[in-house]
């Protein structure tokens, strides 16, 4: 069943999705959207996101949203503390508001987005099952409601697990030898003062033994709770995260002897989730495909420890709608500016996530983060 034709069609509607859509609009160049989640307020869309300047803002000023950006940005949420197992704080540095890592909610920046844009731009409830090649640049796009639609230029903003991906290359993600168990502690300064004071205002890192605990205080209060643990791929599947005990129980095992304020961060806690961190390959890259592209995870999906995910979402976002806006009746010359600059940064981001992972879970890897935070900005 066709729902027709749709010029531009961007699967996806995460962060570098919106921006493209949104940079395009302002460029007087119509997209659409397809999304998924039934709506934007089908779940609530995670933590703190810190945007850098030279990337997610660069974005965002491209989009003309900077200045709403600047009145949503988390006030302290730049402060960080870097603790070791026994609790001693190495690091502790306050948000003075002159950093150029302003951490927003994830929710709130989609929100803007999804604010700037016309309201038909984003068909809701349409999770795409694949997309073949008509001939021509032109593709079809194939949906789980038996629905399929065409277009002349075709965005996979998908993520990790990309159905557009296919089209351009045969990689896919792999397990990265971390997994998270996420946990949520609400109203923390009430409920919760021993984790609050611990975490602090900002952002909390606390390394030691291969594994890690990192810790937001979020907007409204909260405390989001990233423990890292490098495990075999399948260890999550032997633990029963229905059962918060003895999902608690069974991470708590790791963090024997640790600091009972950090211990507390899991003990505490009031929702407990599993995740396993996958990477794409570092440099992947594909030979250009007539009338196909990718961004973000989609294109370059990699750990979350260089925090440049959501940032080179939105850029790649904005790059690529540049690039059209700048080739007007030459889509593979456009898609070949633009994937030109997409695949070094995308390596170099890469390249920079693979290393922090591999030193923060490593023997030293606490030793190592004093130095990176006590060494100045210039030398980082």
């Amino acid at each position: 069943m066709s729902t027709g034709h749709f010029p531009v069609a961007i699967i996806g509607g995460g962060l570098g999705g919106l921006t493209a859509a949104r940079v395009l609009h302002v460029r007087g160049i119509e997209s659409t959207i397809f999304e998924r989640e039934a709506s934007a307020a089908t779940r609530t869309q995670g933590g703190l996101l810190d945007i850098h300047e030279n990337d997610g803002q660069k974005a965002l000023h491209v989009a003309g949203l900077h200045d709403d950006f600047l009145k949503i940005i988390h006030e302290g949420g730049q402060g960080m503390r870097l603790l070791g197992p026994d609790g001693t704080v190495h690091v502790a540095e306050e948000d003075d508001g002159t950093g150029g890592r302003p951490e927003v909610d994830r929710g709130d920046l989609r929100d803007l987005l999804l604010d700037s844009l016309p309201d038909d731009t984003i068909h809701w409830g349409r999770k795409a099952t694949g997309a073949r090649a008509l001939g021509g640049g032109c593709h079809e796009v194939a949906f789980a409601d038996g629905s399929t639609i065409t277009t002349d230029l075709l965005i996979g903003a998908d993520g990790a697990w990309s159905r557009i991906r296919p089209l351009v290359s045969d990689a896919r993600p792999a397990y990265t030898g971390i997994s998270f168990v996420e946990t949520d502690l609400f109203e923390a300064d009430i409920r919760h003062p021993r984790s609050a004071a611990v975490v602090g205002g900002g952002f909390l890192i606390a390394l030691g033994h291969e594994r890690g605990v990192l810790a937001h205080r979020e907007t409204d209060g909260g405390l989001h709770v990233y423990t890292a643990l490098k495990v075999d791929e399948g260890w999550l599947d032997t633990v029963d995260f229905t059962d918060q005990a003895a999902a608690k129980a069974a991470v708590l095992a790791h963090f024997e002897g640790w600091d009972e304020g950090l211990r507390g961060l899991v003990a505490d806690a009031e929702t407990i989730s599993p995740r396993r961190i996958h990477a794409l390959p570092v440099g992947h890259r594909w030979d250009r495909v007539p009338g196909v592209t990718l961004l973000g995870d989609a294109a370059h999906v990699m750990s979350p420890f260089a925090g440049e995910g959501a940032n080179l979402a939105m850029v790649d976002g904005a790059e690529l709608a540049l690039a059209v806006a700048a080739h007007p009746g030459d889509t593979e010359a456009a898609l070949a500016a633009y994937e030109e600059a997409l695949f070094p940064r995308g390596q170099a981001s890469a390249t920079g996530s693979a290393a922090n992972l591999d030193t923060m879970f490593g023997e030293r890897g606490l030793e190592w983060m004093a130095a990176f935070f006590t060494s100045g900005p210039a030398a980082r």
